[in-house]
């Protein structure tokens, strides 16, 4: 869900505080003398350190990247919500996806910042580039563009053949998932983003590629919205046949359901074909993306994909 936007609140004040005690510190630093010009997702041209000794994270999902590509260390902070790998929690932290602590990541003297338009606020980009920082942003909106991405920070950490293999590995596992479920008929499928309210995934988002590339039909794929919120009756009205749900460790799929009852009359609830998979891994656009794939194609076409 993009937050490429400016946030709301004034904040003002706060910000002119942080400006001034950074200068008044010392912090503010300017680009490396070893420092070349790259160009970003967004055609931003960004002076980056051949060589990134601290790294900060401004999202799960290239937290993953970092720690896949094998760069781990040089990793000094990361998102509140970077907790994967397991050694992604042990790194020092800097606040929310949308509400990251300027102070925080100052402290840590990065000399690179990378982020993501898919979760950060334009203006909280602006701020940290203001105080003289190098912030690299991804925009990893559909399939291919999370490959693009993972390819992207590989080559600005330095780890190009280390993305390109990676990103080569998920092109041909995903390969392998579609011609398996290749002529098969096709679910219809809800897929549950959150619950109460209920959201799903509309046209355009990664979540709705995924349940075509895994031999589904989305019902609310053709939604203007990228995430739409639905009615109940909404749900009675698509006639789901398999009715998927993101989990965030929330409970069981039964418990995040309650007070659906009206869904008798779906084929999906009555037949018993309401389905839990791990939210974190289908709605991270990162190098976990194809087990988000292969865990959706399981689900709608498990005689294909066991």
């Amino acid at each position: 869900m993009s937050g490429w936007g400016r946030p709301g609140g004034s904040g003002g004040a706060s910000w002119v505080a942080l400006v001034l005690a950074v200068a008044l510190t010392g912090l503010v630093v300017g680009p490396r003398a070893d420092a070349g010009e790259v160009t970003d997702m967004l055609g931003r041209r960004v002076r980056v350190p051949d060589h990134a000794a601290r790294i900060v994270s401004l999202a799960p999902s290239i937290t993953e990247t970092v720690f896949v590509l094998g760069e781990g260390d040089r990793l000094v902070g990361v998102t509140d919500y970077c907790d994967y790998p397991p050694e992604a929690t042990r790194k020092p932290r800097v606040g929310g996806i949308s509400t990251p602590s300027f102070e925080a990541i100052l402290a840590l003297r990065p000399d690179l910042v990378l982020a993501t338009s898919e979760s950060n606020y334009a203006e909280h980009v602006q701020r940290l580039v203001s105080l003289g920082l190098a912030v690299y942003v991804i925009r990893p909106v559909d399939f291919e563009t999370v490959l693009q991405s993972i390819e992207r920070i590989g080559a600005v950490i330095g780890r190009e053949a280390a993305a390109r293999a990676r990103v080569a590995s998920m092109r041909q596992d995903a390969d392998a998932i579609v011609r398996a479920v290749a002529g098969a008929p096709r679910p219809r499928v809800l897929y549950v983003v959150w619950p109460n309210p209920l959201i799903a995934p509309g046209r355009g988002t990664l979540i709705s590629e995924l349940i075509e590339r895994a031999g589904g039909e989305s019902v609310t794929g053709a939604e203007p919205l990228p995430y739409p919120r639905l009615s109940l009756e909404t749900v009675v009205e698509r006639r789901p046949d398999r009715i998927i749900v993101g989990r965030h460790g929330q409970g069981t799929v039964e418990e995040l359901l309650r007070g659906w009852e009206r869904l008798g009359s779906v084929g999906a609830v009555r037949e018993g074909r309401v389905y839990g998979v791990d939210g974190d891994v289908v709605h991270r656009p990162g190098p976990r993306m194809i087990e988000a794939l292969r865990a959706l194609a399981r689900v709608i076409h498990p005689e294909r994909v066991p």
